[in-house]
């Protein structure tokens, strides 16, 4: 294999380490924060020099998303996990509902499929929780929640519309009973709709900056 730059060691390690312990990429504007480069092309222009050099691959269908294929250090191939990106759409309500904020991709998520149990084909996404309702179930403020569309299930944790206002929230369904929302915080109500309850994501998985 092609040598590499003390620059491209760098970026390869810091892409390693955080892989290793978080099972997701660091963002292209991560990597470019963490070293100082003045645009994102900067980074891009790295992470091609270290693809066409056998470090990483490009995910397939994917312009922007790459995978570790070798161990910088051993020269040994290492196991390639799936990796898929997801889009963050900005901030929800894990408090008292709030008012729907407009829709926009506001950054991407790199993850490893199968440690935060997402499927592929099924749109995930990513919002940013904010407030304190859901602590009691390990989400805190300011954690990235990845969701997937479907139908929940009793006990599942959603992103949900009700009656135009979204929130975090706990999905209850009883016999002879409509479905409502519950918090996982002893401060915080139950939220019953009075018009209407749209599931947009079912919570799939968290992700936490230290």
């Amino acid at each position: 294999m092609k040598k590499l730059t003390t620059r491209q060691h760098e970026i390869l390690g810091f892409i390693q380490l955080q892989f290793r312990e978080e099972s997701f990429w660091p963002s292209i504007r991560e990597i470019q924060e963490h070293f100082g480069f003045k645009s994102t092309n900067a980074v891009m222009g790295h992470l091609r020099a270290l693809e066409r050099k056998g470090y990483i691959s490009r995910a397939p269908g994917q312009a922007r998303t790459f995978r570790v294929t070798y161990d910088d250090g051993t020269n040994k191939p290492v196991y390639a996990k799936d990796v898929v990106s997801i889009p963050i759409y900005g901030n929800i309500s894990a408090g008292y509902p709030e008012g729907v904020e407009s829709s926009g991709e506001v950054g991407r998520l790199q993850l490893d499929i199968n440690t935060a149990g997402v499927n592929r084909n099924r749109r995930a996404f990513a919002l940013k929780v904010r407030g304190e309702s859901m602590i009691d179930a390990g989400i805190f403020d300011g954690d990235v929640v990845v969701l997937e569309p479907g139908a929940p299930q009793d006990g599942d944790i959603v992103a949900a519309l009700i009656d135009n206002e979204t929130t975090l929230k706990r999905f209850v369904l009883r016999a002879g009973r409509a479905p409502y929302l519950k918090a996982e915080n002893v401060d915080y109500p139950e939220l019953h709709p009075v018009a209407e309850l749209i599931i947009q994501g079912i919570a799939k998985a968290v992700v936490r900056s230290l």
